[in-house]
């Protein structure tokens, strides 16, 4: 059985029964058991394998326009009314003008499907799956590689003053793998994992081995290939970049918190065309692929949010507060990392819908110009209130009349985001969502879980290489 077995439940009811008696507008209790499993194998031997517990209670209050909170890993009813008491101090002595939307709450408990345990997995076999899909990837001309299998449950219980009573219960699994290729004094590094939220099954019916090896012999054609010729080009990104670049430099624009405090190139604009009308951006909490959000860390109901349609500005991720600054509905997008810290605005899982092209539709008039893949794809810099971005691609692919040629090296792709959804002009039929066991999105020191992806993108002209102007 899984580390995570007790209630808090009652504990958190009395808690809420003593914030009832302070007469505040608003109070809310999270409590949070976190377990999380790692195995790290590199270059054909066990490194680490490393488990962590956490258990807590967040506690927000707010009053007089502003907000208080704290926390307590120390489950008591003591410690839970000491915590509630120094969030309350803060929201009476740094009075604000903040206010916070009304809203319908609901009592619901929900929880991801998995069918096997993986923590009830022996360690035997994780290890195992992990060592072999290393060695599989150790081939001529690599000279390294990295493997790693991670495992999390999250359980969450929200308590609010106005009603809600929500858990929420996900498992979550992955493995990632980094292959690094050497030749003639260039390296290449290829990453790429697979994570699902799912149980143990998911790591059993995957081929990881062939994953790492396909990882390794990527890396090793790409550190022998040529750079690609910097300049602007029509390009066709593939789901992986597209997601990537709608999650950071179009996504973290919608959120509402960013808006109303003037940081988002999107501020003012709705209603107005953001993009072509062949673009569809769709925020939404529970889909294929994605991360597990039906509701956010206020209790929110997770909307689907359509933030732009048919090339139009339509709406913001928001929550409690942001919702009320704007002036427009929660959409469940209130959101913090653990316990120890208060929901902000984020994204959940940020995606384009698909259109009605094949990929060979997509490429067939580009004379020159380049299959762009987000594997093996590096960070990147975003600048939410100019709009502008920079991220690293991964090796891919030169094309010429119409056909995929010769690999490239991976490279760099950078633009003004509006500019560059304006400048889509066919979307594919296809669509993968994906997310990550390993990391996920970080702001203002916080790191959630998130979800993005999208169908093959054709982008009529993105400078590929070369420095934005």
């Amino acid at each position: 059985m899984s580390i995570l077995s007790v209630s808090y439940k009652d504990l958190l009811e009395e808690g809420l029964r003593y914030i009832e008696k302070l007469n505040v507008k608003y109070g809310d209790l999270r409590y949070q058991e976190y377990e999380y499993e790692t195995i790290y194998v590199e270059d054909g031997g066990l490194r680490e394998y490393s488990k962590m517990v956490r258990r807590g209670i967040g506690v927000r209050i707010f009053n007089n326009g502003s907000w208080g909170f704290s926390s307590t890993n120390i489950l008591d009813i003591n410690m839970l009314q000491k915590a509630i008491d120094k969030a309350y101090s803060m929201a009476k002595t740094f009075r604000g003008s903040k206010d916070i939307s009304e809203r319908k709450t609901v009592r619901e408990k929900i929880e991801s499907l998995y069918k096997k345990d993986p923590f009830e997995i022996s360690p035997e076999e994780k290890i195992k799956i992990a060592i072999e899909a290393n060695k599989s990837s150790m081939i001529s001309g690599i000279r390294s590689v990295v493997t790693r299998l991670g495992l999390q449950k999250d359980k969450r219980i929200i308590l609010t003053l106005d009603g809600a009573d929500i858990e929420i219960k996900t498992t979550f699994v992955g493995l990632s793998h980094l292959s690094v290729a050497y030749e003639n004094g260039k390296i290449e590094r290829v990453f790429d994992q697979k994570s699902k939220v799912a149980g143990w099954e998911f790591i059993e019916k995957e081929d990881w081995n062939s994953f790492t090896k396909d990882l390794s012999e990527l890396a090793v054609k790409a550190v022998r290939a040529p750079m690609p010729k910097a300049g602007r080009f029509k390009v066709v990104a593939d789901p992986d970049l597209i997601g990537l670049i709608l999650h950071e430099a179009f996504g973290h624009a919608s959120e509402g918190d960013l808006v109303s405090s003037g940081t988002s190139i999107l501020k003012n604009k709705i209603g107005e065309k953001v993009a072509s009308e062949f673009v569809t951006i769709i925020d939404e909490g529970v889909v294929e692929g994605g991360y597990f959000v039906p509701y956010d860390d206020e209790g929110n109901k997770k909307k689907r949010t359509v933030v732009v349609e048919k090339g139009v500005l339509k709406g913001y991720l928001t929550h409690l507060t942001s919702a009320k600054e704007l002036g427009i509905e929660i959409s469940g997008n209130g959101r913090a990392q653990d316990f120890e810290n208060p929901p902000i605005v984020r994204q959940t899982n940020f995606y384009m819908l698909p259109g009605d092209q094949s990929f060979e539709e997509l490429i067939e008039d580009i004379d020159e110009g380049y299959y762009l893949l987000g594997r093996g794809a590096g960070g990147g810099q975003v600048d939410t209130g100019a709009g502008t971005f920079t991220f690293a691609v991964g090796p891919s692919y030169r094309i010429e009349k119409g056909e995929i040629k010769e690999l490239v090296r991976s490279t760099v792709v950078s633009g003004f985001i509006l500019d560059t959804l304006k400048e889509v002009d066919g979307v594919g039929k296809d669509l993968k969502i994906e997310t990550s066991v390993f990391g996920g999105c970080g702001k203002d020191g916080q790191m959630v879980r998130v979800g993005h992806g999208g169908p093959h993108v054709r982008i009529r002209n993105i400078l590929v290489g070369g420095e934005l102007k």
